[in-house]
């Protein structure tokens, strides 16, 4: 198994980058967050990498960090999820939004991705909900509020839904306050912060 890629980029273009190690090119089909993060030809890179072995291809993907990695593995486990369309995906979404949005049980967000219908969205979002929270902390990725069923959190993230806002806008605000703050209160706060991006 590759796990990573130290070298020089050799070539980049919208989701492909070829590092050069030990005078032999690997290229890596890459997101266009980590084709960003890259620098250009001549740069020295390094890329966290998954190799795919299919009965027709094998390819390598590569990631600018292992929390982008790790996204890619847990969306390429749900059933009907490709390599393809979870690069199109991370394309769309950091480790962070993409934490926030499946532990607010948000599928709308991934339905703005190209190739992404919405009974593959709502899979993505039920088939990883418990995964990304016991997994969030270890891979880096910021803190996402945990919703307890029947909570004063939930109560307040199905209220500011009903408002209009998104699952994703919703639970980054409620991130930054204590859940044990009754529900009207959470709301409260949490109207303050949007009014303050307004």
């Amino acid at each position: 198994m590759i796990d990573s890629l130290n070298g020089t980029v050799l070539h980049k273009e919208p989701g492909l980058v070829v590092i050069g190690c030990g005078g032999v090119g690997y290229a890596c089909r890459v997101s266009l967050q980590t084709a960003a993060a890259v620098g250009t030809a001549g740069a020295d890179a390094m890329l966290y990498t998954r190799l795919t072995v299919r009965e027709d291809e094998i390819a390598l993907y590569g990631f600018y960090d292992r929390g982008e990695r790790l996204c890619f593995d847990q969306l390429t486990g749900v059933s009907g999820v490709g390599p393809k369309a979870a690069l199109a995906i991370l394309s769309d979404f950091t480790p962070d939004r993409f934490a926030l949005a499946v532990a607010a049980g948000d599928y709308k967000a991934f339905t703005a991705t190209k190739g992404i219908g919405a009974k593959t969205a709502q899979r993505i979002v039920l088939e990883l909900k418990d995964k990304v929270a016991k997994t969030a902390a270890s891979a880096g990725i910021s803190q996402i509020p945990v919703m307890a069923a029947g909570g004063s959190m939930e109560e307040a993230m199905s209220a500011l839904q009903v408002l209009g806002y998104s699952g994703t806008e919703v639970a980054r605000v409620l991130a930054n306050f204590d859940p044990s703050l009754p529900s009207s209160e959470l709301i409260r706060l949490s109207l303050i912060e949007f009014g303050k991006n307004l």
